[in-house]
């Protein structure tokens, strides 16, 4: 019998993922065929500094462990709201880095965004002007050929699958998905998540249209220029990925949506959970950054605070020879309310 926790927030990276028991029988999925699990040694948040320090540097509280262990046994996306600063986000690249689930994915949501942009994207024109290059240089028999029967114009040569596609590919073990700032999205982007989230699975139709003469596609993942097996334009996960949905709490979604996640709130962390913050980042708090928590805490109930604005008060009042005074001035500049006008803030 598999232990839990699986995911232990220590930031000691091993291979805990397999040993995650069998899903219960209605998040089953049997995709393939099969595709290589990321390569362990590639770093989670490749070409990133900034996400690698915050990574090894996470600091999970014991409910953050439960409910990411609730996620990865359940196989259910873990949605985590909680106002901003508040590590939401580098929680999916702490998890990946501590299980070795490779690079993680990012779909960064915007008011515009849609579940296709997410899923795949297809540029028509690129493969029409491909089809004019082709039948120009084409021997004269062949210049009233259809542009999809010319070389080089296949649909899956200018087809390239989004981080949430990417995700949904029949992973020997699961990927990592972060889907940021979701209560951004429109109204109807949750609600279209559902179907794609319940079944693990989704069709290209310009693939399945191609499927009689090309039953086995090529095509591009994201954050790779690798290419991986599409059969018949249809994508259907084996692992279901580790899914992380964050939300500053700037709207409600939908009953059907929530019940389909694993819900994890956080809040600003207390004196014990900040210093262990600042001493992970900077290491052991001194006097001054001691009175600086003390500060930080004292306005917290006033209005949203960000932990990185502490951070970098502690940081510049390290750096710096500025004296008491000035570094008061200084991290009062540093730590207004957000959302607020900084003149009516104080200490």
């Amino acid at each position: 019998m598999p232990l839990w926790p699986v995911y232990t927030g220590t930031n000691a990276p091993h291979d805990g993922i397999g040993k995650l028991p069998p899903p219960p029988p209605w998040r089953a999925f049997d995709g393939g065929p099969l595709l290589d699990a990321p390569d362990e040694a590639e770093d989670p948040s490749a070409g990133s500094p900034d996400r690698t320090h915050r990574a090894e540097t996470y600091q999970a509280t014991p409910e953050t462990v439960q409910l990411v262990n609730a996620a990865l046994y359940l196989r259910r996306p873990l949605l985590v709201t909680g106002p901003p600063g508040t590590g939401k986000s580098s929680l999916a690249y702490a998890v990946a880095r501590e299980l070795r689930l490779g690079p993680v994915l990012r779909w960064n949501i915007t008011s515009r965004s849609t579940l296709h942009d997410g899923l795949y994207q297809y540029d028509p024109l690129s493969r029409l002007y491909a089809a004019r290059r082709a039948v120009a240089v084409s021997a004269p028999e062949q210049r009233h050929a259809p542009a999809t029967d010319t070389p080089g114009t296949d649909v899956e040569n200018h087809l390239r699958l989004g981080p949430l596609g990417t995700a949904l590919l029949p992973h020997a073990t699961p990927r990592a998905l972060l889907i940021d700032e979701i209560d951004k999205s429109d109204l109807d982007l949750p609600n279209d998540l559902l179907n794609v989230l319940e079944e693990g699975q989704y069709e290209i139709p310009e693939l399945v249209r191609a499927a009689r003469d090309t039953p086995t596609a090529q095509v591009l993942a994201d954050g790779t220029d690798a290419r991986v097996p599409v059969q018949r334009g249809r994508v259907r996960c084996a692992a279901f990925p580790f899914v992380v949905l964050t939300s500053n709490g700037e709207r409600e979604f939908p009953p059907a949506f929530l019940r389909r996640c694993v819900t994890l709130r956080l809040r600003q962390p207390d004196d014990r959970h900040l210093a262990d913050i600042v001493r992970a980042h900077l290491g052991a708090p001194d006097a001054y950054a001691q009175q600086l928590i003390e500060r930080f805490l004292s306005r917290v109930g006033g209005g949203d605070l960000a932990t990185d604005q502490l951070l970098n008060a502690i940081y510049l009042a390290r750096a710096s020879d500025l004296g008491t005074e000035s570094l008061d001035e200084l991290a009062e500049r540093l730590m207004p309310y957000l959302g607020r006008d900084p003149q009516a803030d104080a200490f």
